[in-house]
C-alpha cells in the first residue's frame, strides 16, 4: 500500500526535477523552457530510458493542467480583446485555420486515411505554438515588428479556435451516419449553450457577491481555492455531460473574465497552473517512442518538411491577401510553421475517441515534437527569408497613384516614417508649423488618417529604396522614424543614409539598450524611450512630493509639459 501510494509521487518528482534541469538548460540557450519539459518526458518516458512509466496518476495530473490552462485562457478572453486583434487576426486567423485544416485533411485523404482521421489531423495541424513563437519573438525583440504583430494576431485567434476544434474532433469519435453525427453535434451545442447560460447566472448572481466579501479580499488563498473549484468543477460538469472537460474549464474562465477580479484570479493561480501545465508537457514528451522514431526517420522528416512548407505557404498567402508585403508575409508564415502545444489536446481527444490509430498517433506526436524543437531556429531565420523572398520575386511596394502629383514637387519637406501614436504627435507639430511632410506607413488606415490631417501619405515600407525615392528623399530636410521595432528602424536609417547621406535623421529607440546600435546605423538624434519615461516619472514624483500628504493629484499643466519635453 505504501509503495503503491509513493510510486506515483516519485514519478512526478522525477519528472518535475528533470523538467527543471532541462528547462534551465534551454533557457540558458535562449530557447523556450517548454522544449526542456518535452525533452524531459521523452528521455525519462517508456519510449527511451524508461525511468518513469507514466500511469493514471501522471495522466490525470496532466489533464488537470490542461483544464487550468484553458481556464486561464478563458479569463483573458473577451469580446473587446477579440475586436482588438484586428483584421489580420480575425479575418486572417480564421482563414488560416480553415485553409490549413482543409489542406491537411485533403492531403491525408490522398494518403489513404479515412475522412474522420483526416479532419482530426487537419485540426491538429491548424494550430501553431503560442508559447514557443511568442517567447522567441520576445527574446529577439521582434514582437513589435510587422511579422511579430501579424503572428500575435493569428495566434490569438488560434487560441480561441482550440475550443471548437476540440469539440469537432470529439464528435468524430461518435458512431453513426452523417445525419446522426450532425444530430449529436446539435445536441452538444445545446448542452454547451446550457452550460454557458448556467455559468453566466452563477457568475453574475452567485459569484459576484461572493467575490466582494471582505474575507476573499483580505485573503488571496481563498481566491485561489475559489478559482480551482470553479475550473475543476466546470471541467467535471462538462465531463458528466459528455463534453470535453477542457472546454468546460474554458467556458468557466470566459464567464469570469468580465469580473473585475479576473486579473487577480489569473495572477493567483499562476504558480499552480505552472505546476500542472509543466506536467502536461512532460507527459506529452513521454508519448514519444524513440525506438519507433529511430526506425522511421525518413517518414517523420518528410512529414515535418511537408508540414512546415505547406503551413508556411498557406499562411503567407493569407497574409498577402491582407495586402502585406511579401517579406512580412513570408516571415509571418515561417514563424507559425509548426504544430502547437494545444494540438496535443486534440491528439489525445482523437486517440481517446478512436479517430486515429496507434500508427497515426506515433507519426503525429513525433512530427509535432520535431516541429516544436526546430521552431526557434525557423523563427530566427524568418525575417531574412522574407527579405530574400521579396528580392527573388522582384516584388516592390505598390505606389499610390493618388499621391504622384503631390510628390512631384516636394522640397524641404519632412519624411515621417510610421504613423502610430508617436508619429501622430510629431504630425501635430508639423501641421501647426505648416511644414510640408510626407507620411510613410504600411497601413492604409494610417495613411487615410494622415491625409485627413492635411499631410501627404504614401502606403509602403520605409526601408524600400523605391518608396524613399518616390517621396523625393534627397530633397527632404529631415527624416523622422517613429517605428517601435528596432530592426525596422536600423534598416530604414541605413537605407536613408545610403540614398541621402546629408539628410539628418531622428529615430526612436524602444529600449535604452538599442540606442547605440541605432546611432551607429546613421541616426543623428535617437530618442531613448525609457529615458523619456524616466524623466516624466521623475517629474510626477517631484510634483507628488511637493503636495501636502493626502492632497489629490493634479493634472500636469501645459507649462509643465513643455518643461518636461525640453528638459535634459
Amino acid at each position: 500500500m505504501e509503495h503503491g501510494f509513493w510510486q506515483p509521487v516519485a514519478d512526478i518528482v522525477t519528472l518535475l526535477g528533470a523538467a527543471l534541469v532541462l528547462g534551465v538548460v534551454f533557457e540558458r540557450l535562449k530557447q523556450s523552457a517548454i522544449l526542456g519539459y518535452l525533452l524531459a518526458g521523452t528521455l525519462l518516458g517508456p519510449g527511451a530510458l524508461g525511468w518513469v512509466s507514466g500511469g493514471d496518476v501522471v495522466t490525470a495530473t496532466a489533464e488537470l493542467g490542461v483544464a487550468l490552462l484553458l481556464f486561464a485562457i478563458g479569463l483573458e478572453f473577451s469580446l473587446k480583446r477579440l475586436v482588438r486583434i484586428g483584421p489580420i487576426g480575425l479575418g486572417g486567423g480564421s482563414a488560416q485555420v480553415a485553409l490549413t485544416l482543409g489542406a491537411a485533411a485533403g492531403i491525408a485523404v490522398l494518403m489513404g486515411l479515412t475522412g474522420k482521421t483526416a479532419i482530426a489531423i487537419g485540426a491538429m495541424v491548424a494550430l501553431s505554438s503560442t508559447a514557443c513563437v511568442l517567447r522567441v519573438l520576445s527574446d529577439r525583440a521582434e514582437i513589435d515588428s510587422m511579422h511579430g504583430r501579424n503572428a500575435l494576431g493569428i495566434l490569438l485567434l488560434q487560441d480561441i479556435a482550440v475550443v471548437p476544434l476540440v469539440l469537432i474532433v470529439g464528435m468524430l469519435g461518435g458512431e453513426g451516419t452523417g445525419g446522426e453525427l450532425a444530430l449529436q453535434f446539435v445536441k452538444k451545442i445545446a448542452l454547451i449553450t446550457v452550460m454557458v447560460g448556467s455559468f453566466y447566472l452563477i457568475s453574475n448572481y452567485l459569484l459576484a457577491p461572493i467575490l466582494k466579501t471582505s474575507a476573499l479580499l483580505r485573503n488571496h488563498e481563498l481566491l485561489v481555492l475559489l478559482a480551482v473549484v470553479l475550473a475543476l468543477g466546470a471541467a467535471l460538469a462538462a465531463h458528466e455531460l459528455g463534453i470535453s472537460p477542457a472546454l468546460g474549464a474554458f467556458l468557466a474562465g470566459m464567464m469570469l473574465a468580465e469580473s473585475p477580479f479576473a486579473v487577480q484570479v489569473r495572477s493567483d493561480i499562476g504558480a499552480l497552473r505552472t505546476l500542472f501545465v509543466t506536467l502536461f508537457f512532460v507527459s506529452i514528451g513521454m508519448l514519444a517512442d524513440v525506438a519507433w522514431l529511430s526506425g522511421h526517420i525518413p517518414l517523420v522528416a518528410g512529414i515535418v518538411a511537408l508540414l512546415v512548407i505547406g503551413k508556411a505557404v498557406v499562411i503567407t498567402g493569407v497574409v498577402v491577401l491582407f495586402r502585406y508585403r511579401i517579406a512580412h508575409a513570408v516571415a509571418t508564415g515561417l514563424c507559425l510553421a509548426q504544430v502547437g502545444e494545444f494540438s496535443f489536446v486534440i491528439i489525445e481527444v482523437a486517440r481517446g475517441g478512436g479517430v486515429i490509430d496507434d500508427q497515426v498517433f506515433r507519426v503525429m506526436v513525433s512530427a509535432t515534437l520535431v516541429s516544436l524543437f526546430i521552431t526557434p531556429f525557423i523563427v530566427a531565420l524568418a525575417p531574412l527569408a522574407g527579405r530574400y523572398a521579396q528580392q527573388w520575386l522582384g516584388r516592390t511596394d505598390p505606389l499610390d497613384e493618388t499621391d504622384k502629383a503631390d510628390h512631384a514637387h516636394l522640397k524641404d519637406h519632412v519624411v515621417l516614417v510610421g504613423f502610430g501614436p508617436a508619429g501622430q504627435r510629431v504630425a501635430d507639430v508639423l501641421v501647426r508649423s505648416k511644414t510640408p511632410a510626407v507620411v510613410i506607413d504600411l497601413h492604409p488606415r494610417n495613411i487615410t488618417l494622415a491625409r485627413g490631417m492635411g499631410l501627404t501619405g504614401q502606403v509602403g515600407d520605409g526601408s524600400s529604396a523605391e518608396v524613399l525615392h518616390h517621396v523625393d528623399l534627397p530633397a527632404a530636410r529631415l527624416v523622422v522614424v517613429t517605428l517601435p521595432d528596432r530592426r525596422a528602424v536600423t534598416n530604414i536609417v541605413q537605407r536613408v543614409q545610403a540614398i541621402a547621406p546629408n539628410v539628418p535623421i531622428i529615430a526612436r529607440a524602444r529600449y535604452h539598450v538599442f540606442v547605440r546600435e541605432i546611432e551607429l546605423s546613421g541616426a543623428q538624434i535617437v530618442i531613448d524611450e525609457e529615458q523619456q519615461i524616466g524623466r516624466r516619472m521623475s517629474l510626477e514624483v517631484r510634483r507628488a512630493l511637493a503636495r501636502p500628504p493626502g492632497a489629490p493629484p493634479e493634472s500636469v499643466t501645459g507649462q509643465e509639459q513643455a518643461l518636461w519635453r525640453t528638459s535634459d
